[in-house]
């Protein structure tokens, strides 16, 4: 077993730190911890396994109160049954080429339900559920941040490039782009009505996280009982507080930023968690099912998009 030097320590909580402090974006937080990872020896795994667990169901919870249900409910309900056969066909798309290119189970259906969902929320939802060890979520959080800072800058210049509308750019990026912060910033530099149609669009796609997130804790059922998700029931009641409870809007802002701070540095707990040689196990299948699954929903829903069939 090789030496552990004081300098991987200090260089650990140094980026520990400024995880924390929001300094590091929760990409540039993953890529951190996995250049830790891939050249430092962790100094305290099991604490840092144990911390990630418990700090990512927190930032799930912190993550709802950003969330405004009658805004939301309103696009929603336009597009629920559009949105529910996109789902479940992006979901079956998903599971289908994680099983012809012979991915793992848990990395196939956290990559899916990233790319179906809404990107690194879905996976820190599931994650748990599926009791993902931090390999499968370094790997698939990994896989999903790339293709966010992809499309973060193909974006805007292929929407302009077709000439989409800002209602048509909006939309595309809420159904292509995995996160919604990547959403807001692809369609922020697009125009106004870009970003709001964008924001909200992908918000209300948010909200499958809960009702997929229960079907998979009932499917994944063992013989003593059903593991029932506590924090995607704290989550639905942080986005029912921030919506139906308006007093408290400066303590909901604080909560949903200690949320994404949260969740920023769970992520560089997990990148410091993944090493060479696990990589080297795991492949590179799972990550080509991401960029294969991403590339068809991308370019299938820009073409019914551009045809008029899926529209607001």
């Amino acid at each position: 077993m090789a030496k552990l030097n004081p300098m991987s320590t200090n260089v650990f909580f140094i980026g520990l730190i400024l995880s924390a402090s929001g300094i590091l974006s929760p990409p540039i937080a993953l890529t951190a911890g996995l250049l830790y990872g891939f050249t430092f020896i962790h100094p305290c795994p099991l604490d840092a396994r144990r911390l990630s667990k418990v700090l990512l169901q927190a930032s799930v919870v912190g993550l709802g109160f950003g969330m405004n249900l009658v805004e939301v409910v309103k696009v929603g309900r336009s597009g629920f049954l559009y949105t529910a056969c996109s789902i479940t066909a992006a979901l079956l798309l998903g599971l289908g080429l994680g099983r012809w290119l012979q991915v793992g189970n848990k990395f196939s259906f956290l990559i899916t339900a990233g790319t179906a969902i809404c990107g690194g929320s879905a996976i820190a939802a599931i994650g748990p559920i599926l009791e993902a060890t931090e390999e499968e979520m370094a790997v698939s959080l990994g896989t999903v941040f790339v293709l966010n800072s992809i499309a973060l800058l193909l974006f805007p210049e292929l929407g302009w490039a077709m000439h989409l509308s800002q209602k048509q750019f909006g939309l595309w990026s809420a159904l292509a782009i995995h996160d919604t912060s990547s959403v807001v910033g692809a369609t922020a530099k697009y125009g106004v009505i870009a970003m709001a149609v964008g924001t909200t669009v992908k918000l209300a796609r948010a909200l499958w996280i809960v009702p997929v997130s229960l079907v998979t804790s009932i499917l994944k059922r063992t013989k003593s009982s059903i593991h029932w998700p506590w924090f995607i029931g704290f989550f639905c009641l942080a986005a029912m507080a921030n919506t139906y409870v308006p007093f408290f809007t400066f303590t909901y802002f604080v909560l949903n930023h200690l949320g994404k701070l949260g969740l920023t540095v769970t992520l560089y707990l997990i990148g410091t968690g993944l090493s060479k040689s696990t990589l080297r196990q795991i492949g590179i299948r799972p990550l080509f099912q991401g960029a294969l699954l991403w590339a068809i929903v991308a370019i299938g829903s820009l073409v019914l998009i551009r045809k008029g069939l899926i529209r607001l």
